[in-house]
């Protein structure tokens, strides 16, 4: 009971401590996001409002000479001053402490009197004392020092000891501070009298090496107060300018102290317009408030860091590279693909997702342009029309749909809000369509770009990557239906099987069926030791070999799988399939023999030689794989009677891969299993239904040619010899 109590306070203080970080990331992903928004939707806005373009770094368009005689203290050259007086100023320790001497001399005399007990303890042998001296806390004595120390005569250890103390003082006199403190050590033998002996004199270094200690500190306090006066003692710069003199040329690159001198003279006026700060400041609130409501309904989304921050990153990619082309030219905010966003976190994350993020986004990047309502729907509308069209993004095709949609929605904008202008200027209404047009194009390769990278690097797997790895002529699906076509064949029932459990349950299809017909890929390495593979007749390979072998050449096909998996390059989220659909099960055939070998004494086998390797199925779709797995290979080698003993059959297995622990790490519910069960039955009762009892007659005599049978004939073999129907496939 003590065991689960503190087991399941360690799991509270892991589950504290993980909200906690949990907590902090959202905290800073936030801090992050509204800092890189209001600097994205500022600073297009402070540069199209700049009155003159005397900006620092870039190059003066023209000449600029002084109205008047003036003399001002530049606070840019004097700060420049006082900084690098202040940075002159080396760092100020504190004085030797003497505390810090008097405090180690104690500690030296009390591990000194300590060995001496040691030494002189008669009742201890040689082993015990050197372990007494091996337990010191404060140094630390090697074989050699620690026997040399208890060979030591009375006299001698006497002598020692003084020396000790006596060097020790001696060093702890001088400056010693934390990065010189090996020099000090290093320099410890000169110190030791030379009228000891070179074995004494190494006992001495050893004892006081362990005592040295810093005893000079770096002081904050009083090296800034050192800063402060060199900074305070700075003379003020002032600067001079004649009437008529230059203050800035043309062609030359303006700096800060440019600037300052013009703003002396208020041929530049700083901006300090608090609006400014606050309308951008009020939108970037208002899109934090739309996402926390949005987020407190999709909790799943919330839940999931990785794709909330890859979305969140996507968003504020966008955000920045749009609004910094935003004012460059009048056609550039129609020909930028902003709706490439929503196509990719459509394609990845799915259609909700991408409309929910793109409305946000849309009002962002058309924030206080030349036409923002037009170009905010130009953008969304665009973005809309291209996710609904992009759908799952299962065929390439799907992406020429979504290019084509895009385009049209973006058309029909400029048409709807160009085309009414009195003054409305046709070349520009189609040069905007044309524009809209390479927009739409340029979204959907964006986002097939876009889509092949992400996916690669978070590991994530797409629906468009599933079905090319499905199709028939997949080099590994060749493969195994080569070497192994029983394993394909089962592959295919099983894919069946988990596919249609999977959309009973809400779980994702495609990713199941295609993870299911690649999970024994490693079986088409050594076929012929799966019993699927065997012909009729032919020996069982397994017979010849004990059952630690056997196990592991069974256990082996998910390391081979996983090899050809990497070797073909499959996705990272299939490769799951493979690792996963056993969990850590046991070969309980094997584990039998293996059993029935020893004569029943389990304690004689070591239970993980007969172990899959795992990991257990950490997914929906894993789970439902290796039930699915489970469930057919049971049906087909126990063949039940009836609907009932195959809902039964079909139970026994998902129960026993409750109660092992297998489905310990999926987030399925009992609700979940009970349909999976349904489903299985369901599907399994059409595949292995209950087969016709074909009546045997009695030959009586031989057919005719002329005779006309009443009954098909399905061979011409004799009744006895015609196959039992419950064995056909």
């Amino acid at each position: 009971m003590s065991k689960d109590m503190s087991a399941s306070a360690s799991n509270g203080v892991r589950s504290k401590d993980w909200s906690r970080r949990r907590g902090m990331f959202y905290g800073l992903l936030l801090l992050f996001s509204a800092l890189v928004a209001f600097g994205a939707i500022f600073l297009p806005l402070y540069t199209a409002q700049s009155s003159l373009s005397l900006e620092e770094g870039r190059v003066a368009a023209r000449e600029i000479v002084a109205p008047r005689t003036l003399t001002f203290t530049s606070e840019i050259l004097t700060e420049r001053q006082r900084q690098a007086a202040a940075n002159a100023v080396p760092p100020i320790f504190t004085p030797p402490d003497t505390s810090v001497a008097r405090r180690q001399l104690d500690r030296l005399r009390a591990t000194l009197a300590y060995i001496t007990s040691v030494r002189s303890d008669t009742f201890a042998t040689l082993e015990q004392k050197l372990s007494d001296l091996a337990a010191l806390e404060d140094i630390h004595l090697d074989q050699t020092t620690a026997q040399g120390i208890l060979n030591l005569s009375e006299q001698r250890w006497q002598a020692v000891q003084q020396e000790a103390i006596v060097v020790l003082e001696q060093v702890m006199r001088s400056t010693i501070r934390q990065d010189r403190l090996e020099d000090v050590r290093r320099g410890i033998p000169p110190l030791v009298s030379l009228s000891l002996p070179e074995e004494q004199a190494s006992v001495v270094v050893a004892l006081v090496q362990g005592f040295i200690a810093p005893n000079s500190f770096y002081s904050e306090e009083l090296t800034e107060a050192a800063r402060k006066q060199a900074r305070d003692a700075v003379t003020p710069v002032e600067r001079t300018f004649i009437q008529g003199e230059t203050i800035l040329q043309r062609g030359q690159v303006v700096s800060e102290t440019d600037i300052e001198a013009l703003e002396q003279f208020g041929l530049v006026i700083p901006r300090s317009r608090w609006q400014d700060l606050v309308a951008p400041g009020a939108l970037v609130l208002l899109t934090l408030f739309y996402f926390f409501l949005y987020l407190r309904r999709d909790v799943a989304l919330l839940r999931d860091l990785r794709r909330l921050t890859v979305i969140t990153v996507l968003f504020l990619i966008f955000l920045v590279v749009g609004r910094a082309l935003i004012s460059s030219d009048s056609v550039i905010p129609y020909l930028y693909p902003l709706s490439a966003f929503s196509l990719v976190v459509a394609s990845l994350f799915g259609t909700r997702t991408a409309l929910v993020f793109s409305l946000p986004l849309s009002i962002l990047y058309a924030y206080d342009t030349t036409s923002p309502l037009d170009l905010m729907l130009y953008s969304l509308f665009g973005g809309f029309c291209g996710a609904f069209a992009l759908g799952s993004a299962r065929h390439m095709t799907s992406f020429f749909w979504a290019a084509a949609a895009t385009s049209f929605a973006e058309i029909a904008i400029v048409f709807s809000f160009r085309l009414p202008q009195s003054n409305v200027d046709l070349i520009e209404v189609v040069t905007l369509s044309g524009v809209a047009l390479v927009n739409g194009i340029a979204a959907s390769s964006l986002t097939v770009l876009l889509q092949y990278l992400l996916a690669q690097f978070l590991g994530l797997t797409t629906a468009l990557q599933l079905m090319e790895i499905s199709r028939p002529d997949h080099p590994l699906l060749q493969l195994i239906l080569r070497n192994a076509p029983g394993t394909y064949q089962h592959s295919l029932q099983v894919a069946n099987l988990a596919e249609q459990a999977a959309e009973v349950i809400g779980a994702d299809t495609l990713l199941t069926r295609v993870g299911s017909l690649y999970h024994d890929a490693g079986k088409a390495l050594n076929p012929y030791f799966f019993i699927e593979n065997q012909l009729p007749g032919n020996p069982n390979p397994h017979e010849n070999l004990d059952p630690v072998a056997s196990a592991q050449t069974i256990i082996r096909h998910v390391h081979d799988g996983l090899e050809l998996a990497r070797k073909y390059r499959l996705p990272r989220r299939i490769q799951d399939f493979i690792a996963e659909h056993h969990g850590t099960m046991t070969t309980s055939y094997q584990y039998a023999q293996a059993v029935k070998a020893v004569g029943g004494d389990e304690s004689k086998l070591d239970e993980n030689l007969f172990c899959y390797p795992g990991p257990r199925p950490r997914s929906r779709e894993t789970a439902i794989l290796m039930l699915a797995d489970g469930s057919e290979a049971t049906v087909r080698a126990e063949r039940p009677k009836d609907e009932d003993e195959l809902h039964e059959t079909i139970k026994s297995v998902v129960e026993h891969r409750l109660s092992t622990g297998q489905l310990d790490e999926t987030n399925l519910t009992l609700r979940d299993l009970d349909m999976i069960i349904e489903s299985f039955t369901t599907t399994l009762r059409g595949i292995y239904h209950p087969r016709l009892e074909y009546p045997k007659f009695e030959k009586i005599s031989p057919p005719t040619r002329d005779s006309t049978p009443t009954v098909p004939i399905i061979s011409r073999k004799t009744p006895d010899t015609v196959p039992d129907p419950r064995l056909e496939s």
